[in-house]
């Protein structure tokens, strides 16, 4: 038998179902589970939680429910005799908790079921940043979510800080990946064209025993936006040991300029001085400033324009051959040819007379 045949699961092959005749004599120790649930879940679990007995009383596994403390237990008896059933039926209330349906959840008691609990409430610091990438999660009304669950044959839940999914364990694979990836700013558009495409290379068994590599899209991160620059850049200066010179007093100002050495009635007399030349200078431009609406513009000047030349070059040639035509016919009258015909047409209608 060839080897490639040995390493593949044939199509519609089932694991056969674990049974009493496997474990007759039952387990020998009893297992217990518990969580709790939060406040707004109490209503509903406390309607379809007979459901819950009857679906885990095929399995021979307990379940109670606790209002007062807010909890879900199950257990083993004595009758279970699959060791495994404890485990789905942990799953199957850890599930309710998380506010998932009963329509749904009942399906983690079968073989081929599993489920995934992502916690991704710390993958993300800000909690608005949280809320995007958790909405884009979704899509619009909805729409990606719903394209994974078709893709991945899994049926997923986001609530809270976690996303709940129930499927293959194939597809809960895929769907940690996108959830991970989409948390870590990864849009999840590009998870699903890959899925897409696997979902149609699984249909040629030619490709099965080959590397997809080729076939899958290869996606490039791109980061378009520049850093912003600062307006004001401080440039470091060259180090100098020394210190900077310290700057001049009024008193040394005063010393250079001779001033500290006049008397109170002159410098008065220097400062009003200052003063008025100051005013002088601004009433001088003021005065520019209001002159200018007087000033008239720069007219541009006339363009001349050039003069038709009157002179025109003289065809010789179309003069003689009008001076002929002229000849020919007289201005007013009819051709000589056409007069002679005429002549002859009133003679032949005098001679029928």
């Amino acid at each position: 038998v060839d080897e490639s045949e040995l390493l593949t699961v044939p199509d519609g092959w089932k694991e056969p179902a674990f049974t009493r005749e496997d474990n007759p004599k039952g387990l020998l120790e009893e297992s217990s589970f518990a969580t709790l649930f939060p406040k707004y879940r109490e209503a509903y679990l406390k309607e379809c939680w007979p459901l819950v007995q009857k679906a885990l009383s095929e399995h021979y596994v307990n379940a109670t429910l606790d209002l007062i403390e807010g909890s879900m237990t199950v257990t083993t008896t004595k009758k279970t005799f699959d060791p495994y059933a404890i485990i789905r039926a942990r799953d199957l209330i850890k599930l309710l908790a998380r506010s998932v349906p009963f329509e749904q959840v009942f399906r983690i008691l079968q073989d081929d079921v599993a489920c995934d609990i992502i916690k991704i409430g710390s993958l993300v610091r800000k909690r608005d940043t949280f809320i995007k990438r958790r909405g884009r999660l979704l899509g619009p009304k909805g729409s990606t979510l719903k394209a994974l669950e078709l893709l991945t044959n899994c049926y997923i839940m986001v609530q809270g800080n976690t996303v709940s999914a129930l499927g293959p364990f194939s597809g809960l694979k895929e769907v940690r990946k996108v959830v991970l990836d989409t948390m870590k700013n990864i849009h999840p558009i590009y998870n699903i064209k890959t899925l897409m495409i696997k979902r149609e290379l699984s249909k040629d068994p030619e490709l099965r025993s080959q590397s997809w590599e080729r076939f899958l899209p290869k996606f490039k991160r791109k980061n378009l936006k520049k850093r912003k620059e600062p307006k004001n850049k401080n440039t470091k200066k060259e180090y100098t040991p020394f210190p900077p010179p310290q700057p001049e007093s009024q008193v040394d100002k005063e010393l250079a300029s001779g001033e500290y050495f006049l008397k109170e009635r002159q410098k008065k007399r220097k400062r009003v001085a200052e003063i008025k030349a100051k005013q002088a200078d601004a009433i001088k431009k003021r005065q520019e400033e209001r002159n200018k609406a007087f000033i008239p513009p720069k007219e541009k000047p006339i363009a001349k324009t050039k003069k038709a030349s009157t002179e025109k070059k003289i065809d010789i040639e179309a003069i003689k051959e009008k001076v002929k035509n002229a000849k020919k016919k007289k201005l007013g009258a009819l051709p000589v040819e056409e007069v002679k015909l005429k002549i002859a047409a009133d003679e032949k209608k005098k001679k029928k007379k």
